[in-house]
């Protein structure tokens, strides 16, 4: 395939995912107000599916704030374009802050400088993964800062154990309160080291709603925090009700025995995210929206 054709398909991710909720997120919004009691927790969800609804029909960002671009590349070694990506990542970025548009949010912590398009030092931020075979699986998750102000890292005892992490979450979820406009979808990360565990938990927030994890135990912890998290009363921005969450997804990996490393990534409802399958020879398949782009 050509570049300019796969530029032309992260140009079409982007505007994906800055304008149109993944489907499992709108239902989950949509199950939350069915069973939502409280009348100003309804009114905020009411407005929340308007919005998401206006900016699909209208091809708008959902949010004025449309984060920062960050990339999950799993791409196969004899994909053809492998050693173009960066390049392609970073025209299609540009492009799409003029074309959709996305508010320039890449500043210099040093000048404060923004150079207006999404572009910068090491941004896109892209997360590699290079395996057997010649296809692109491509993930695009916008993140707002609101919502990422409220990701936290905690260095537990290895006493505290997994009580000690339930704790650190809950206790986590109740200071941020309405900052990262709830409801919102928490992935949590336990294991390996500091950043180790705070990627772990930045990726199970393309895990769509609803999906639960595989292994039996770690779901139980899930849904035992999604009801703990619910019962805090927070509700919709913040204003009350039932729904302070929509879901909580775990990961885990190894630990050392010194320390619990547990990491907490926080996406506020505009949970925006976009993924693609790309053959060699340019095939694509939407796995995020049911979409087919000519």
């Amino acid at each position: 395939m050509k570049a300019s054709s796969l530029e032309i398909i992260v140009i079409n991710l982007l505007k994906l995912a800055a304008t149109h909720l993944p489907e499992d997120v709108k239902i989950g919004l949509e199950e939350a107000l069915k069973n939502e009691n409280n009348p100003v927790a309804r009114d905020q969800l009411n407005n929340i599916l308007e919005n998401i609804n206006l900016a699909k029909k209208r091809a708008i960002p959902i949010c004025q704030d449309t984060g920062i671009q960050i990339f999950y590349v799993t791409v196969g070694s004899k994909f053809p374009l492998l050693g173009q990506l960066t390049r392609i990542f970073n025209n299609a970025v540009r492009k799409a802050t003029n074309e959709i548009p996305l508010r320039p949010n890449t500043l210099n912590p040093l000048s404060n400088g923004n150079p207006g398009n999404n572009l910068g030092l090491f941004f896109p931020w892209i997360h590699w993964d290079i395996v057997k075979g010649s296809d692109l699986e491509l993930t695009i998750l916008p993140k707002g800062g609101g919502s990422e102000n409220m990701c936290k890292l905690g260095m537990l005892n290895p006493t505290q154990g997994m009580n000690g992490m339930k704790k650190f979450v809950v206790d986590s979820i109740i200071e941020a309160g309405a900052k990262p406009c709830p409801p919102t979808i928490l992935g949590i990360g336990i294991g390996g080291g500091a950043d180790i565990c705070i990627n772990l938990a930045k990726k199970q927030l393309y895990r769509p709603v609803g999906k639960r994890h595989p292994n039996l135990k770690i779901a139980e912890i899930e849904l035992e925090l999604l009801d703990a998290i619910n019962h805090t009363g927070i509700g919709p921005m913040g204003l009350g009700g039932g729904t302070t969450v929509l879901d909580v997804h775990l990961e885990v990996t190894m630990r050392h025995p010194a320390s619990f490393p547990v990491g907490l990534a926080v996406q506020c409802w505009a949970a925006r995210r976009a993924s693609a399958i790309i053959t060699a020879d340019g095939n694509t398949k939407y796995t995020s929206h049911e979409v087919n782009f000519t």
